[in-house]
């Protein structure tokens, strides 16, 4: 029982990382172009993201069970309310998107610490996912960085 437990909350890990990937995307198809000297620091925490994707679906088979290898219907409706919400936006949609990422990253960390608090993770699972924590926390700070850099035209925090 406690493996199925654990295997829930490391899929809806896994579905929140699978959204943040999708975001990531949707950041990149927007801002890179205007703003490449930040493009390294994203490419960074995009592959991050892919790793964090992989120690999820890991842990998941270790513990006898099939990752569910897809995004949330709360992060397809979210990515979708941005597209339209970007189609009315008269001036700059790079910030409203930077923005929405910022607002994603903060939702990621409410629930990747709402997994911790639950108790349900094993000795194994814990340090992983609490390192992954720190890796949204981070990026979080990064991507606010960027709206800083970008509003200010300083240099961006990394």
């Amino acid at each position: 029982m406690k493996n199925h437990q654990e295997n829930a909350v490391l899929n809806d890990l896994l579905h929140i990382t699978n959204d943040r990937i999708q975001g990531f995307a949707k950041v990149e198809e927007k801002i890179w172009e205007n703003y490449p000297d930040v493009k390294p620091e994203y490419a960074k925490m995009n592959s991050l993201a892919t790793v964090m994707k992989n120690e999820l679906i890991n842990l998941i088979t270790e513990n006898g069970d099939e990752a569910n290898d897809s995004s949330s219907v709360a992060g397809a409706l979210h990515r979708t309310w941005i597209d339209i919400k970007n189609s009315f936006t008269i001036g700059n949609t790079e910030e409203s998107t930077l923005e929405n990422v910022v607002f994603g990253e903060k939702a990621a960390i409410d629930a990747y610490q709402k997994s911790i608090d639950s108790g349900d993770l094993s000795e194994k699972s814990l340090p992983i996912v609490s390192e992954q924590l720190k890796n949204i926390k981070d990026s979080y700070h990064q991507f606010k960085g960027m709206i800083q850099y970008k509003n200010n035209d300083e240099e961006p925090f990394v």
